[in-house]
């Protein structure tokens, strides 16, 4: 047991300003305003918040396939609002991004010089295998001095700035930079961009595996700011030595009709402004018509600020705007396929009204945090029988199993149709020896309709289906709706499980052989004939895809529980003893949800133990506890407060009850006779 003994005493904690709001001390995201503050960078203890924690997912096809991606730049009211906030922010309509399965690459971008991607966006785009950058971006007599003082120099001056640039990319876990030098150079400073550009590209690839250098269509080879909306020899020797060119956004069919004859013709990404500034094509809801021509002439594309659907409509139908934009583009865009398994999603975006845990509300009011966000399906329609029947998807933001939304379908069956299928996830995963699947679900009301899950799969050149008991077609068809187990195994339920509002839960057992899982959908199927149409409402609260062809291992508790920069402080008029404090410990991060932080306390030892109290959820090895209420010590005995850290697993339940004892805090009173 680790005890920690503490006088109260009320100066500041030691914080570096950089790394917690002065107001609260909750640990955030940040950015650098200028060369200085880049060059003196150093890693310390406290940016262990701000790195990321998921890696880069594997996706099918790679980014490095020569099909045409897509590229959102994230650019919107100056950047850093409440995703700068590491732990969440209790916030009601905040900006979310979740149609990750349609984009390759997502920047985040602000005025900033040196803009790093808030660690909660890189969580959440590495989640689905998309790639995220910052932003390195010098504009007017500011930018025009600094381009002089790193670039007019020797070699060592940009070598020193792009070593850092890697450092921080390798350090905080991001995948590159976005170059956007947007003011004039001198024909020194220009002749070294491309000098520049090289050095820095080829070391992140040595350092980041995957990285990108992309260069934005500004300064031209004479150093003159002159935008070109398209790849042309003014341009070209930036283009000719980093990963891509994102191009400006007035462009004209004629530009692309000149760039088509290019090697390179997937890594031009041609700008496309959401909100069609400018003498552009498209834009707002007509941004199809960009992307349309964009992908008529086989290039990538870049959509600069999506946000435009959050910003300039009322924020309580944004989950709508947002579904129309993208339904909009959908045939312009190329879908990716989920490739490692498991595969487990609430479908929670990481905003929510309420927090729910096993179907309960654990947190009532409003959240946000994009770390909490899980994998994302398709949100699309199918209608069959001239559009008699139909199912569509969208988010739920009322009710969910975990987090804070679930999937929310309604449908339609005709008298003529038995049954229905919506694709949720596209895969592309070699089939272990054995799976285990899961559902939760529940429906309004009681419709003559059920639910199951499907599976489809490819030969690969061989499939062989081996457990009759789970599947109910024949082994040659690609797409099997598979039976529930009768009872559920062990490892995916617990009796604390039972109070679940009207939520179902199915699991199943698969066992094939050579094959290549492609795709998960869910059925709807009419339970009996009654010469009706029949219409239901039914709500996905969790997904599970787990493989199940090797012993789970044992559960492990969290060690190394440790606590450091406490600060005290008392309220004036309730006289309330307030503490925080940082929390750190070693887990593995590999099958991770999240983790969940408890505590506590007592006034003194001879007081009977209070109930643990859920401060928070984490999702990295450390957190930051602010403003806990505790109680006063009372003397001779100390106050004494204890802590717990609780891992959710991704393929099992939290079978795993806190554990206490493991980190201690006693505290007392600061006396007149200390110094």
């Amino acid at each position: 047991m680790k005890v920690y003994k503490e006088v109260i005493r009320y100066e500041s904690a030691p914080l570096s300003a950089r790394h917690h709001d002065r107001g609260t001390t909750e640990p955030i995201s940040f950015f650098f305003s200028n060369m200085e503050e880049l060059l003196s960078w150093k890693p310390t203890n406290q940016d262990m918040f701000n790195i990321a924690v998921t890696p880069l997912a594997k996706r099918y096809p790679p980014i490095d396939s020569h099909r045409p991606k897509t590229l959102v730049c994230h650019d919107m009211m100056g950047g850093y609002l409440e995703d700068r906030f590491i732990q969440g922010a209790d916030s009601k309509d905040v900006y979310v991004f979740y149609h990750w399965q349609y984009i390759d690459i997502f920047v985040y971008f602000s005025h900033r010089m040196f803009t790093l991607p808030p660690v909660c966006w890189t969580n959440a785009a590495h989640k689905h295998g998309v790639s995220v950058l910052g932003t390195f971006i010098t504009e007017w007599e500011d930018g025009d001095k600094s381009c002089e003082s790193f670039l007019a120099g020797d070699e060592s001056a940009y070598k020193a700035v792009a070593d850092q640039m890697v450092s921080l990319a390798h350090f905080y876990r991001f995948d590159g930079w976005l170059i956007n030098i947007e003011n004039a150079l001198s024909p020194v400073a220009v002749s070294r961009i491309p000098l520049f550009l090289s050095y820095l590209t080829e070391k992140l690839h040595s350092q980041v595996p995957g990285g990108l250098v992309l260069w934005y269509d500004s300064v031209i080879h004479s150093g003159e700011l002159k935008w070109q909306n398209e790849l042309n020899d003014e341009n070209r020797q930036f283009f000719n030595v980093c990963d891509g060119i994102f191009t400006n956004y007035n462009w004209k069919e004629e530009q692309l009709q000149r760039m088509t004859a290019e090697p390179r013709k997937t890594e031009i990404y041609v700008g496309v402004d959401i909100f069609a500034r400018g003498d552009v094509i498209g834009g707002k809801f007509e941004t199809f018509k960009s992307l349309e021509m964009i992908r008529q002439y086989g290039f990538s594309a870049a959509l600069f600020a999506p946000g435009w659907v959050f910003e300039c409509f009322n924020r309580e139908q944004f989950l709508e705007n947002q579904h129309r934009f993208w339904s909009l583009l959908e045939k312009q865009l190329y879908s990716h396929s989920l490739s490692t398994l498991p595969i487990c999603s609430s479908f929670c975006l990481g905003r929510g009204k309420k927090r729910f845990s096993y179907g309960q509300a654990e947190d009532i009011g409003p959240w946000f945090n994009l770390s909490a966000q899980e994998l994302q399906p398709f949100f699309t329609e199918v209608t069959i029988d001239e559009g008699a029947s139909y199912v569509k998807s969208q988010i739920c933001p009322q009710d969910a199993w975990h987090g804070g939304n679930s999937l929310l379908i309604e449908g339609m069956l005709s008298t003529e149709t038995k049954g229905v299928s919506l694709r949720l996830f596209s895969l592309h995963v070699p089939a272990p020896e054995k799976l285990m699947l899961s559902i939760v679900y529940k429906f309004e009301g009681v419709p003559n309709v059920s639910a199951s899950l499907e599976l489809s799969t490819q030969d690969a050149p061989y499939c062989d289906v081996e457990s009759v008991t789970a599947i109910t077609a024949s082994a040659p068809s690609q797409t099997r709706t598979l039976e529930p187990l009768s009872e559920p195994p062990l490892f995916l339920t617990t009796p604390e499980q039972d109070k679940t509002s009207g939520w179902i839960k199915k699991f199943y057992e698969v066992q094939l052989s050579g094959c290549l899982l492609t795709s998960s959908s869910v059925r709807f199927s009419r339970t009996k004939s009654n010469g009706e149409s029949e219409s239901f409402v039914c709500r996905i609260g969790e997904i599970r895809i787990l493989d199940a062809s090797l012993p789970l291992p044992p559960p492990v508790q969290p060690s190394d529980l440790t606590l450091s920069h406490v600060h005290w402080r008392r309220d004036q008029d309730s006289n309330q003893l307030f503490v925080s404090l940082t929390l750190h410990w070693s887990h593995s991060m590999d099958n991770v949800r999240h983790f969940r932080i408890y505590c506590r306390g007592v006034t003194c030892h001879r007081a009977p133990e209070s109930q643990p109290h859920l401060l928070g959820l984490a999702h990295a090895c450390v957190y930051r506890v602010v403003d806990l209420a505790v109680p006063n010590p009372c003397p001779p005995a100390p106050g004494r407060l204890e802590f717990s850290v609780q891992p959710v697993n991704k393929d099992t339940v939290e079978i795993l009850p806190p554990t206490w004892g493991n980190l201690v805090l006693e505290f007392v009173e600061q006396t007149h006779t200390e110094v």
